[in-house]
């Protein structure tokens, strides 16, 4: 898997490199400016790139600028930002417009390595991955009279485990269920968002975006 890699603290940028060269990945370029990204991005059209939110010049949103510009771009380039905080605001953005392969973790998570290496796979096949953090404070801000009221309370439980990346095996595991019911909930999920069958794995990242925007 090739991947660039945009962010400017160098202790965690070269961490990074070193992280993803030893699990067999190929580190296509790095950027440590938020100007340098986009460019990066064209240039190396990676399998998926992992960008810092608040980058130099200014420390604002240079990070995720450069990611929606090079989506923009590359429909589908996978992204995953990596924060130092919530930032509910961006973390809208990026997952807004039907958006695949997106993640959204915290950077506290990528220490936990087997965890930021799957989020990362994930991400790169098209699937989100989302820190639970993250989903905790976009679903505080969900709009009122929304379709997700249709939901039973277990049904949300299951949706909010796929939005943060989890397969129907760990989230079986989680709940303390059968995998079959996992699937049946995910089924009746999906026919309540009214995600019709002819959109296959799609509907799966269908739904955990209608579920983080909603």
């Amino acid at each position: 898997m090739r991947v660039v890699i945009a962010e400017d603290n160098v202790l965690l940028r070269e961490g990074l490199v070193l992280l993803l060269r030893s699990a067999g990945h190929e580190v296509a370029g790095v950027a440590s400016t938020g100007p340098e990204v986009l460019p990066l991005l064209l240039e190396h059209r990676p399998d998926v790139a992992v960008l810092d939110v608040r980058m130099p010049p200014g420390f604002r949103d240079e990070g995720l600028r450069a990611a929606l510009a090079a989506r923009s771009s590359l429909p589908d380039l996978p992204v995953l930002v990596l924060s130092q905080y919530v930032e509910e605001t961006y973390a809208t953005e990026l997952l807004g417009g039907g958006a695949r392969g997106v993640g959204y973790l915290l950077k506290d998570r990528v220490g936990r390595v087997d965890e930021f290496l799957d989020a990362l796979e994930r991400v790169a096949s098209g699937g989100t991955a989302l820190d639970p953090e993250v989903v905790t404070e976009l679903l505080s801000r969900r709009r009122q009279d929304s379709p997700l009221d249709s939901l039973t309370a277990r049904e949300r439980e299951v949706l909010q485990l796929m939005a943060e990346g989890h397969d129907n095996a760990t989230i079986a595991k989680s709940l303390v269920i059968t995998e079959r019911s996992v699937h049946k909930h995910i089924g009746n999920v999906f026919t309540k968002l009214e995600l019709p069958p002819t959109e296959g794995g799609h509907r799966r990242v269908r739904a955990v975006l209608a579920y983080l925007n909603g």
